[in-house]
């Protein structure tokens, strides 16, 4: 199994601390955002680890695993990102990791070991944490619904009541070469502008309504997105009285 962290984006809601450099160096209790990744992947079993480089890619450090690079960074989003890795994708499973994210190891072997051909992971405990983040949890809340069988229902629309969050998405997913497949598929059957301008939940909106299951694997450790600095002010906090992220 292979591990694909997708590095391209600024975030430019990270304001001054992502001028002069990616958004997965920004520091958070000791440790670059990128670090812990490949510490937690590489905890995971996961040696041969790719970054997705873009916004001053020259930045990252090149050695102990392979780049790819979205020349068109600052036209396209995350999907877009992702399909410029997609000859490690086609040949064999991978495990894809948002670069503004800090989870265990634990969290990276749970994905690893999911059955289907495309999964996720979701975060059980995110009211508490978005109640930390915001002042109203649904300002930035997404639907997040499972079927009976815990696969994925829905997921990216914008919720009526907190009834229709069942988890948080967390920038973790896993793909086989068929579920890649059906990735590339369902690009295949877009324009190039809609293409440019997909996320990645819509792309599993996408997945969903062509039929394609996706399975969704609950995680309990600690998970923290960084969107801005007061998320950085937050965690550091957390960590401090806690004595650790984790």
């Amino acid at each position: 199994m292979k591990a694909i962290i997708l590095a391209a984006g600024r975030g430019s809601r990270m304001g001054g601390a992502t001028a002069d450099q990616p958004k997965c160096l920004t520091p958070l209790h000791g440790r670059t955002l990128l670090d812990w990744q490949v510490e937690a992947l590489r905890d995971a079993g996961i040696e041969s680890i790719a970054l997705v480089r873009g916004y001053m890619g020259e930045k990252l450090p090149r050695d102990g695993w392979r780049t790819f690079d979205n020349a068109r960074w600052a036209e396209t989003n995350m999907v877009m990102s992702l399909a410029c890795a997609s000859a490690w994708l086609a040949s064999d499973v991978c495990l894809v990791s948002y670069s503004d994210i800090v989870y265990p190891a634990a969290t990276a072997r749970a994905l690893a070991a999911a059955q289907g051909d495309i999964a996720i992971t979701y975060y059980k405990d995110w009211r508490r944490l978005w109640e930390a983040r915001f002042k109203d949890p649904l300002s930035d809340a997404e639907t997040f619904r499972l079927d009976a069988a815990g696969r994925l229902l829905d997921i990216g629309a914008r919720p009526r009541d907190l009834d229709e969050v069942q988890g948080q998405y967390m920038g973790l997913l896993r793909f086989t070469p068929r579920g890649w497949q059906w990735v590339e598929e369902a690009l295949a059957g877009i324009g190039a502008g809609q293409r440019d301008k997909l996320d990645m939940t819509s792309l599993l909106r996408m997945l969903l309504a062509r039929g394609h299951p996706i399975a969704a694997v609950s995680v309990q450790e600690p998970w923290y997105e960084v969107d801005s600095q007061s998320d950085l002010e937050l965690y550091q906090a957390m960590a401090t009285r806690r004595g650790g992220l984790f």
